[in-house]
């Protein structure tokens, strides 16, 4: 077994001392958000890639960028949690996708219109009895034009429910991470700024948490 497929499949592995901090972080929604569900909750482009699999055929950890990929190497993980922010969701459908080291969404294939538009770097997991997931990956680079932060897009599908996006990841104190972004944060399934470490292998680690949203009745 690589250091790569180890780090996917032992998911508790990559949550390092700074965790605790991390986890409080990511999963920090604003009293207020919480109170009724968001009248654009569904309103999410790109939301039909996370059908695009079965979510039978998903485990919790899932390698979006292999090592032939160029960049620095990064490991993304975190927990799911109910609406209280304590019991962890089994069987949430989490897609991810972003950039590569040149900003680019890049590579895509002839599978889907997102396929296409969402480039090479894109994977699916399906959270464990904990509420788990990962994703092995690279480090994504701001678009070419600068306009943002480098991010990761993530949406979330619960069973029997319908797709929605939540804040992306971004990285704490790097270019354009700054208080106007914080002013400006949805707080959609939490805080989507996270603090980078480092695991023993010198591969990047993201810890974001996710607090699934409320849906309208």
């Amino acid at each position: 077994m690589t250091k790569m497929s180890r780090r996917a499949t032992l998911l508790g592995l990559t949550v390092l001392g700074a965790t605790g901090l991390a986890t409080a972080w990511s999963r920090a929604v604003p009293a207020q958000a919480m109170q009724r569900p968001r009248n654009d909750l569904y309103a999410c482009e790109g939301c039909e890639a996370i059908d695009e699999r079965d979510p039978a055929t998903l485990s919790a950890s899932a390698i979006l960028a292999g090592p032939e990929e160029p960049g620095e190497r990064m490991h993304l993980s975190g927990q799911v949690f109910a609406l209280d922010g304590i019991t962890p969701v089994q069987g949430v459908v989490i897609y991810a996708h972003h950039t590569n080291i040149d900003g680019l969404y890049a590579n895509g294939t002839a599978e889907s219109e997102w396929s296409r538009r969402n480039g090479r770097l894109r994977g699916w997991v399906k959270t464990d009895a904990e509420g788990r997931y990962a994703f092995d990956t690279i480090k994504p680079a701001p678009y070419p034009d600068f306009t943002g932060p480098a991010h990761v897009h993530l949406y979330v599908k619960e069973a029997g429910r319908q797709t929605y996006y939540v804040d992306d990841v971004v990285f704490e104190s790097e270019f354009k991470v700054d208080a106007s972004y914080r002013a400006t944060q949805e707080f959609r399934g939490g805080s989507g700024i996270v603090r980078l470490g480092k695991d023993s292998d010198g591969v990047l680690t993201a810890v974001r948490d996710i607090r699934l949203e409320p849906h309208p009745v």
